[in-house]
């Protein structure tokens, strides 16, 4: 008998910008106002999604989330249109977590109830630093007292609130770090995503680190700094459910990321969003034009992807290996079966044996020593 398949979740894709930050890798262009532009790819999102739809089926929504890009400079009507078109093509009676990502220069309390209105009732603050040093490097078009001010409005608006922070940065102390993660979790979030500064490439912190004028912290300041990560918010009630998101209790962990990382299915509409569908009984990978024009024309003419790729049973098993090491629930012993991994012997066993993993009531998760050094494990289970 062919698996039914379960709740399906949807992720949104605004690719605008205020500003392009140094670091970031994301599908982004800077917001010049082109309001018609953005009206049009409004439009193009909701087609998408409807188009989608019928494509899996009737299934019941398990979240929606609003990334980018700064989701937070979408019209809040906007954001309302595409929550109701969502919930009507994937009617649900349980409670549906609605995220959306805004940073602190969006911040109007006017705008942010506006938001809740449309339907969010979970806000991811981008502030990533609350030293206006640390931001001037970031590239960030924020102060830390704007941050402070945007925080204490969210507060006042949404009752589940999750900020991003972003540490290791050029001669960063674990001090500074320590007295700045505490100052956070002092200002009521529930949620909190501390990212370890990632120098991508095709950035322009991969341009200077290639130049020899960006210079991280070498591999013992970084692994200090994680562990100071895990020691101020391990003290203030929080558990690290993944390598980089903590919660303060499970009802505070991201439902729509859980669906992801557990490897269930969501649709992707908006330029350059990725996707996985179960089509056809198989799973399958999407990815969306990246630029604004060819999106809206592939979704007018039935073709808004870029990329498309039929998942075999082992391409899927890396995945759900690669996505739930990365959480406290790891994954089940039968994914690993689905890549001829024993658990006595081999890979397995050896990191088994030096503590990397453990294996607890059917299920292999990274050990506390795993956890800092992950990229390593998985790549010795999965080469």
């Amino acid at each position: 008998m062919t698996e039914v398949p379960g709740p399906v979740a949807v992720y949104v894709h605004w690719p605008y910008c205020a500003r392009i930050c140094p670091y970031c890798d994301f599908n982004v262009v800077r917001d010049r106002g082109w309001r018609d532009e953005q009206a049009v790819l409004v439009e193009a999102i909701l087609t998408d999604l409807s188009a989608q739809a019928a494509l899996v089926g009737a299934r019941p929504l398990a979240s929606i989330f609003f990334g980018g890009g700064t989701p937070s400079l979408m019209r809040p009507d906007d954001v309302a249109r595409v929550v109701e078109r969502a919930r009507a093509l994937f009617p649900s009676g349980e409670p549906v977590e609605i995220t959306l990502e805004a940073n602190p220069t969006d911040a109007e309390a006017a705008h942010f109830a506006a938001l809740r209105d449309a339907g969010v009732d979970r806000l991811s603050l981008g502030v990533q630093s609350l030293d206006d040093a640390a931001l001037a490097f970031l590239g960030r078009n924020h102060s830390a007292a704007e941050a402070r001010r945007a925080i204490e409005t969210a507060g006042a608006t949404f009752d589940r609130l999750s900020i991003d922070l972003i540490y290791a940065l050029p001669g960063q102390t674990v001090h500074a770090w320590s007295d700045a993660l505490t100052e956070a979790v002092a200002m009521g979030f529930e949620h909190v995503s501390p990212y370890h500064l990632t120098i991508e490439a095709a950035t322009a912190f991969g341009r200077a680190y290639e130049r020899g004028t960006l210079v991280p912290p070498d591999e013992d300041r970084a692994a200090d700094l994680y562990e100071a990560t895990q020691a101020v918010l391990g003290a203030a009630g929080f558990e690290a459910y993944e390598v980089s998101n903590h919660a303060r209790g499970v009802a505070a962990r991201s439902a729509h990321n859980l669906h992801v990382w557990r490897g269930h299915d969501y649709i992707g509409v908006g330029p350059g969003a990725h996707g996985r569908l179960t089509l056809d009984g198989v799973r399958t990978a999407t990815v969306a034009e990246r630029r604004i024009g060819p999106y809206v024309e592939g979704v007018a003419s039935g073709a808004p992807w870029s990329e498309t790729a039929r998942l075999d049973a082992r391409e899927t098993a890396e995945e759900r290996v690669l996505l739930g090491l990365r959480t406290v629930e790891g994954v089940a012993l039968g994914d690993l079966s689905g890549l001829g991994l024993p658990v006595a012997a081999g890979p397995v066993a050896a990191l088994i044996e030096d503590g990397f993993v453990a294996i607890e009531e059917g299920r292999l998760a990274a050990t506390a020593r795993g956890r800092p050094v992950l990229d390593a494990v998985l790549k010795a289970l999965l080469t």
